[in-house]
């Protein structure tokens, strides 16, 4: 599905036979582990190291008698060693190799997600240091509010890519577990110390307690992580397109040479890449449900969780990988249009100092719901006539008795708004 985007680092993780190659990790690290134990003969291991290789069509063959993923491997690996191979899989079960070689692609795919993560983190700093004093209009619920600086808002998406990365790593090493304790856990045929070895061997931790799989809640975690992040990316496609709106007009999505945007209206230049970042979160969220739904199984193992994995977890990783990079891509290349931001500003007369004005009145001794109900009703009256709120304002006695001409001139000073801007980016070792 994602072959056209797929990036070559992550690509090679999930590639078609990626499994068997892992599998063949994890058995030759359990082999390696019972030779030094005195388990396997030294001479079986050297044929078992020279000879151990996978081949995908034969897995494939035999695995459409068998009807079983692993045994078909097994069977594969032990023609191409000969006798020296009933020495494979001593005491172990099928999901001693296949949960533990997934935590490795887990593992390894996480991080190269934590690396595109921090690729994106990179961009947007940069641009943010770029635009932390260019003036724009904050809105909440989609009507103006105060004046900020564009740099903010990127500054909070800034912030949150720190969180997400704090997730992620907790999601990493939670799912980096492996387990070699047999069909049920109780290392009847394989010894703790064995699994012990293998797993440092790896790079991965021990589950303390298994039955025959690892518990799939490390497996949620993994997925609702990558699911939240996905969200993240979506809040920022989602801003970009409404501000790409006609009627806003603030920032633009690249849009490259010899691109077209519509086949019917030559003038279109669409936000069509965050819209698309928006469709594939959808995706990931509905992944993440099913990873949870993953979590409760019968007794100590079923398959109900096997085949909804050999979709989700690929399709997620490589979704959140292009999802990304292509956000990076965004962001890096994003048009930001000052003037037009300047020009929104204004389109509310000024209303945007309000609550200067009202602050001031009550500094000022007035009450603050009296003072209040004045400056709503100026403010009222200078968007229905479309007059500058301090002229209104002005002409108005009430406030008059409290503020002079030039206290109210200064309240319109869009540098008050500003003030702090230089303590967030502090805090965000944004400097």
């Amino acid at each position: 599905m994602l072959d056209r985007y797929t990036h070559p680092e992550m690509g090679k993780l999930w590639r078609d036979g990626y499994e068997y190659e892992r599998w063949l990790e994890v058995e030759l690290a359990v082999a390696e582990v019972m030779t030094e134990r005195g388990e396997i003969p030294l001479k079986a291991m050297e044929d078992i190291r020279r000879s151990a290789k996978v081949n995908s069509q034969r897995v494939l063959e035999i695995e459409a008698i068998v009807r079983h993923d692993l045994i078909a491997f097994l069977q594969a690996v032990v023609e191409e060693i000969g006798e020296s191979g009933k020495y494979l899989h001593l005491g172990l079960t099928s999901s001693d190799v296949k949960d533990t070689a997934l935590s490795l692609v887990l593992r390894d795919s996480g991080k190269l997600l934590k690396k595109d993560l921090q690729g994106l983190r990179d961009a947007l700093a940069k641009r943010a240091l770029e635009s932390k004093y260019t003036v724009m209009v904050g809105r909440t619920h989609g009507i103006h509010a105060e004046p900020l600086t564009f740099g903010l808002k990127l500054a909070l998406w800034v912030a949150e890519l720190d969180r997400q990365e704090e997730r992620l790593d907790q999601a990493i090493s939670s799912v980096s577990a492996g387990k070699i304790s047999g069909a049920v856990g109780t290392y009847a045929n394989v010894s703790p110390e064995v699994e012990d070895a293998v797993c440092k061997h790896l790079g991965l931790t021990r589950a303390l307690v298994s039955n025959q799989i690892l518990q799939r809640d490390r497996h949620a975690h993994f997925m609702t992580t990558l699911a939240l992040i996905g969200g993240s990316l979506e809040k920022m496609a989602t801003e970009i397109r409404n501000l790409q709106r006609t009627d806003i007009l603030e920032v633009e999505e690249p849009f490259a040479e010899g691109q077209k945007g519509s086949s019917a209206m030559p003038h279109k230049r669409n936000p069509i890449v965050c819209e698309q970042v928006s469709g594939m979160a959808r995706l990931l969220r509905g992944n993440a449900l099913a990873a949870m739904e993953n979590i409760a199984l019968w007794h100590e193992r079923d398959m109900s969780h096997s085949s909804v994995e050999r979709v989700i977890l690929p399709d997620s990783c490589l979704l959140l990988d292009h999802m990304l990079r292509q956000m990076t891509r965004i962001i890096s290349g994003l048009k930001i249009h000052e003037e037009q931001m300047k020009r929104n500003l204004q389109k509310t007369y000024g209303l945007t100092s309000s609550q200067r004005v009202l602050l001031a009145l009550v500094e000022h001794g007035c009450m603050r719901e009296e003072a209040y109900a004045w400056v709503q009703q100026d403010a009222f009256q200078a968007w229905d006539q479309g007059k500058d709120f301090i002229e209104v304002v002005s002409q108005d006695t009430r406030i008059g008795n409290y503020l002079t001409e030039k206290d109210l001139q200064s309240l319109f000073d869009l540098s008050y708004h500003l003030q702090h801007v230089d303590d967030i980016f502090k805090r965000l070792g944004l400097e």
